[in-house]
């Protein structure tokens, strides 16, 4: 169970802060819901609490392991899939764990291969979704603004290397 005031992942939504436990009564029924504050577009979600196992909800990352994060975007691509289909399961399989480090691959891949031969459009939907997941927890854990840290990772990935001070 989480307390109100934890930062928390919701896997295909990123990272928040939880700001209620309420009570609320959805198509008839009603239960308890975490009802958490997205850092990134201002937008709330509502967590029912009797699925946080299934659902996959976990703590963000301590501060230390973004230096982690910042090192898989600076790495070279792993091997994907030519089939797009394949590869764009694959890589929505990666995002739906939840773990940050695979969503860092996800990003890393797709960021380099749009600059390379660009990307089709549920490619492109796709590495936005996985960006904004990972901005999200790199905003809540690192304290900085969604702009730092989308510039900061653009240019890890982009240099492929990890700049002197990452933060």
């Amino acid at each position: 169970m989480f307390n109100i005031g934890e930062k928390v992942v919701y896997p295909i939504h990123g990272a928040g802060v939880i700001e209620s436990i309420e009570e609320r009564e959805i198509l008839g029924e009603r239960r308890k819901y975490y009802i958490m504050k997205m850092p990134i577009g201002d937008m709330q979600v509502m967590i029912p609490l009797d699925q946080i196992d299934d659902i996959g909800i976990r703590k963000v990352i301590d501060v230390e392991e973004i230096g982690s994060v910042l090192e898989i975007l600076a790495s070279d691509t792993t091997k994907m899939h030519q089939n797009w289909n394949r590869r764009y399961r694959a890589n929505m399989d990666l995002i739906k764990t939840g773990d940050i480090y695979e969503v860092a691959d996800v990003v890393r891949n797709l960021t380099l291969m749009e600059k390379e031969k660009g990307l089709s459009t549920g490619e492109r939907k796709m590495l936005n979704n996985a960006r904004q997941i990972l901005l999200s927890e790199i905003v809540l854990v690192a304290e900085i603004s969604e702009e730092e840290a989308s510039k900061l990772v653009e240019k890890v990935i982009l240099q492929q290397e990890m700049p002197d001070t990452a933060l």
